[in-house]
């Protein structure tokens, strides 16, 4: 039987890694790990391709990867780093040949709206991409028979959504998930949750915070993203977690 297979897209901020004008040392590396596109992940079934995500960074990613078809977009949240590479699915629209479905909350889907009114304009420019919104709260829902699971969390004051598929679940861009919502995320084999820094941050999960949610949930392989550069480097901090618990990066491939 195939196995389930997740990429890291990206695994930055939403300046990423490097950030333009930084002299901070982890900017400066030379090292690829260290080199971190804005955050977006690519869940892979025997059937489907679902982009987590399509951040300035997509077109990019898609080309890096090798992304030949596109089934769905789900969408974390509203803020720019995970939704300014819309206009970027238009390949993926012409090829497919009708609306590409994108997942989220509805008022997620309608800022979307605000931010590219020619994408739903009722006399469509041509080469203009289709999306199909559909809206998804707390409740599970299925992609051509996938089951997926909504998990609610917060990003400072904002109610976000992360997603569980089978014994996988990806979270970004937390910082509190209540009782309620850690329930559904038992049983897990691989867990994907920001962690910024080491030092705290109003609206995202530090290391060490992310590292207490990590225990709570207890999955068997916990990964770290949307990693600044504060951070620090890539070999030396990966060095310092416990065990079965992992930064990502750009590229890394991860199967379930």
């Amino acid at each position: 039987m195939k196995r389930n297979k997740l990429t890291f897209l990206g695994t930055g901020t939403s300046q990423g890694i490097p950030v333009p004008t930084s002299k901070h040392p982890v900017s400066l590396s030379k090292d690829s790990k260290d080199k971190r596109l804005r955050t977006s992940a690519l869940l892979q079934t025997d059937e489907l391709n679902i982009v987590i995500d399509c951040g300035p960074d997509f077109r990019y990613q898609c080309l890096r990867c090798g992304l030949e078809h596109l089934d769905a977009v789900f969408v974390t949240h509203e803020h720019s780093d995970h939704i300014a590479g819309i206009d970027d699915i238009r390949p993926y629209y012409f090829k497919r040949g009708s609306d590409i479905p994108f997942y989220a909350q509805r008022k997620v889907l309608d800022a979307i709206k605000v931010r590219f009114p020619y994408v739903f304009a009722e006399n469509k420019y041509p080469g203009a991409p289709g999306i199909e919104d559909i809206s998804v709260d707390n409740e599970k829902f299925e992609v051509e028979g996938h089951l997926f699971t909504p998990i609610k969390v917060m990003h400072g004051s904002l109610e976000i959504l992360g997603y569980r598929y089978k014994n996988m679940a990806y979270i970004t861009d937390a910082s509190f998930i209540s009782d309620n919502e850690l329930e559904k995320l038992k049983n897990l084999d691989v867990l994907i949750l920001n962690a910024l820094r080491h030092e705290e941050h109003h609206s995202h999960y530090n290391l060490r915070q992310a590292l207490e949610v990590s225990k709570k949930i207890g999955a068997k392989q916990t990964y770290f993203t949307h990693i600044s550069q504060y951070m620090g480097f890539h070999e030396e901090e990966s060095k310092k977690l416990p065990d079965n618990h992992y930064f990502a990066y750009d590229g890394l491939e991860i199967y379930f």
